[in-house]
């Protein structure tokens, strides 16, 4: 597994890529078997059925991606997957970078060739791409079977993987490593509770505070209480504002790190060659899950090959390999009911108990904008 940074990178690396971006604008020349553009396609069932949207996407070639982090749920093998599958390579930009930076890679490069053709979005910003217009309606095949609360009704997008907020530890480092929220705040991990970035940029971040906000008796409407959590913890000193990657985990800067079930699970099985006790726990005070989004870049200037990607990311195949990278796949129960599930990779998930439940739309663009409001004053200083 290929170490990078988590998607947590700043903005201004891709203000500064956009202000010296060249090339025309795409032209969109795939076509459906009825000559219309690939760009207004809305299942493969308009370009003809699947063999001929592969077709029309490896006329293309190739496809632009961005803010896939190769040890981030197993990308690097979905990449590789799909590459060797079709022969279309994918470009990778900015691996490092945050659901925000994509946002703004689509909205800045607007009819360019280096525009993104597909996203991957924490759910929040899944939700605000589609009220800004940004994202082309899309089903693939197995869209019915995607549960009604976790797919757009219009198909602009729908979740793709997901998980629980984690904590992780490096058990050579700390003594006794926390396993809750209440436990974060013990003067004895002075300087060592990160997060994977900036909640009001990083979706891990956020469904990081939100995650703080039900162990401290918030609710999905109110985001408040984390805000207040990470207040307190930064003025008791415990928090760093370093963001956690696995380079600070193996330097010893973020001995403890909230992020994701699947991000945590997956550096302890790439630290132990490394001499790092990475232990991972889901905090019972604070069980937030939340899963990412996928979807197309209305303005995509490779449109066939980003319906092939959705295509190929919702087969058995791709859920499978988001699977073994220990994310939570949209499609799990369908496929454990279908028997297509990889059962081996299933049993090594993090166990957690109960149901997982979501904050709704609405309840999101609040926890967003008290974030937006209030996160600089809650840890500076």
């Amino acid at each position: 597994m290929t170490v990078s940074l988590p998607r947590t990178a700043a903005l201004g690396v891709l203000a500064a890529l956009a202000l010296s971006a060249c090339g025309a604008a795409p032209d969109n020349a795939s076509t459906t078997a009825d000559g219309k553009n690939a760009a207004t396609a809305t299942s493969a069932a308009d370009f003809g059925g699947m063999d001929k949207l592969v077709a029309a996407a490896k006329k293309e070639g190739t496809l632009n991606a961005i803010a896939l982090p190769r040890d981030w749920a197993n990308y690097g093998a979905l990449i590789d997957g799909f590459t060797k599958k079709y022969g279309i390579k994918i470009s990778v930009e900015n691996p490092d970078g945050t659901s925000q930076d994509e946002i703004n890679a689509v909205t800045s490069r607007k009819g360019q060739t280096r525009a993104p053709d597909v996203l991957d979005l924490g759910s929040s910003f899944a939700l605000s791409a589609a009220q800004q217009g940004l994202l082309a309606p899309y089903k693939v095949a197995s869209y019915g079977d995607i549960p009604t609360g976790q797919k757009d009704p219009q198909a602009r997008w729908y979740n793709d993987y997901g998980g629980y907020i984690s904590i992780g530890c490096d058990a050579k480092r700390v003594k006794t490593c926390p396993t809750t929220f209440a436990d974060l705040l013990k003067p004895q991990y002075k300087g060592q509770v990160a997060l994977n970035g900036n909640p009001t940029k990083s979706g891990s971040a956020f469904g990081g505070v939100y995650a703080a906000s039900l162990a401290s008796g918030g609710s999905f409407d109110d985001i408040q209480p984390g805000l207040d959590f990470f207040a307190k913890i930064k003025k008791n000193g415990n928090y760093t504002p370093v963001e956690s990657t696995p380079a600070t985990v193996e330097k010893g800067e973020t001995p403890i790190s909230i992020d994701w079930d699947y991000l945590n699970a997956g550096y302890a099985d790439e630290f132990k060659s490394k001499g790092v006790d990475w232990k991972v726990s889901v905090p019972s005070d604070g069980q937030f899950s939340q899963y990412y989004s996928q979807a197309v870049n209305k303005d995509a200037p490779h449109p066939a090959a980003a319906r092939l990607w959705q295509e190929y990311l919702y087969s058995t195949e791709g859920q499978n390999l988001w699977l073994k990278g220990y994310a939570r796949p949209a499609l799990m129960t369908a496929m454990e009911k279908a028997g297509t599930l990889d059962k081996t990779a299933a049993a090594k998930l993090p166990k957690v108990s109960g149901t997982p439940s979501f904050p709704t739309e609405a309840q999101q663009d609040k926890a967003k904008t008290v974030l937006g409001q209030g996160w600089a004053k809650a840890v500076s200083g």
